[in-house]
């Protein structure tokens, strides 16, 4: 296992990393003592999600679609759903 001085670490960082990338572990020494090693690191999440780990600890309303359906379109559309005047802005509101 080769050991480089930290002047030559900063110096070919880049070149250091591809070599650890590919597998080679390098020692970083200060003043010939070795204080740091530079490896490569493992894949993160290679294997797959399992699926269903929450079945059954949840229960969505029947209803969940259409949920508070009536003031969502208040929001939308105005209280009085809209039917007072045509596409574009309300009437007693500005546009931005």
């Amino acid at each position: 296992m080769p050991s480089i001085n930290i002047h030559e670490a900063k110096t070919h960082l880049s070149r250091f990393v591809e070599e650890a990338a590919s597998g080679r572990e390098i020692v970083i020494a200060r003043a010939g003592k070795p204080v740091a090693r530079l490896v490569a690191l493992e894949p993160a999440g290679s294997a797959p999600r399992e699926l269903g780990l929450g079945r059954g600890q949840f229960k969505i309303p029947a209803d969940f679609d259409h949920r508070d359906q009536t003031s969502v379109e208040a929001m939308f559309y105005g209280a009085d759903g809209g039917a007072d005047h045509g596409p574009g802005p309300a009437p007693d509101r500005e546009r931005v």
